[in-house]
């Protein structure tokens, strides 16, 4: 077990106040790793889980979505802890609406936080990992990386971005010792998907489709993102994990 271990590790994990993002950084906690969660709203829950665990945790209030404020969170994170050996691109939004009435600005907004912010806070934590030779990304993608959805033209081409993203910094970092992979999730229970757990018809037919016979929870990505956080995954680099309940094989 020794090759998931995150002992003396620290974790920058945006989107950590609640659902996957939180999920997220208590798994990491569990392995060993200190944390810095990074949403707009704070993450007090995720502080305390992870302190319980008996690692440190610091909190960063920030909105992600206003890009040019970004450095200033990628530069607080690494003042206060002296290093950033993980990053988790969790932050997001969603926006519904069918495409011909999709407003530029909601557009704008998802594509901003989905994917500029992603590509901004990537580029300060790999010039970080450039000069020590090692780190790890973790982009948190979605089965929409790879299929079109309804009445999400924005998230769509968000997440299809970042797949595409992860792929493109695996090509130029994994020789500087850097592995930028990501998790696909499927559908989970969380406030992004709430519209869709309201609607017995449509929530019923996507549970028939999953193979597994379940929606997931957040706490089902805790093992993925340990293992791409880890040594583990050491010769991993430019891969989407699928983590869906076998959504994508049916």
């Amino acid at each position: 077990m020794q090759w998931f271990q995150l002992e003396g590790k620290t974790a920058l994990v945006t989107g950590s106040s609640g659902g996957i993002g939180e999920s997220i950084a208590i798994g990491l906690a569990e392995a060993g790793a200190n944390v810095v969660t990074v949403s707009r709203s704070g993450s007090e829950q995720a502080v305390s889980a992870v302190r319980n665990l008996g690692r440190q945790a610091l909190d960063i209030k920030a909105d992600l979505g206003k890009t040019d404020g970004i450095e200033q969170v990628f530069t607080d994170a690494l003042s206060l802890t002296g290093n950033i050996d993980i990053l988790v691109n969790n932050a997001g939004t969603i926006r519904r609406a069918p495409a011909a009435e999709h407003s530029l600005q909601d557009w704008n907004d998802v594509i901003n936080l989905n994917l500029n912010s992603i590509f901004i806070l990537s580029q300060f934590a790999g010039r970080h990992m450039i000069s020590r030779g090692s780190g790890k990304i973790i982009n948190i993608a979605s089965m929409l990386s790879f299929q079109g959805g309804i009445n999400v033209p924005g998230y769509t081409a968000s997440k299809h971005g970042i797949a595409g993203l992860t792929k493109a910094l695996a090509n130029e970092w994994a020789q500087m010792g850097i592995q930028v992979n990501a998790i696909a999730p499927g559908y989970i229970d969380t406030n992004n998907t709430a519209p869709i757990l309201q609607d017995p018809d449509r929530t019923r037919s996507i549970t028939e489709r999953i193979p597994a016979g379940r929606w997931g929870t957040p706490e089902d990505l805790q093992g993925p993102a340990v293992f791409l956080a880890s040594a583990a995954s050491d010769y991993m680099n430019g891969h989407v994990l699928c983590v869906d309940g076998g959504w994508m094989a049916r």
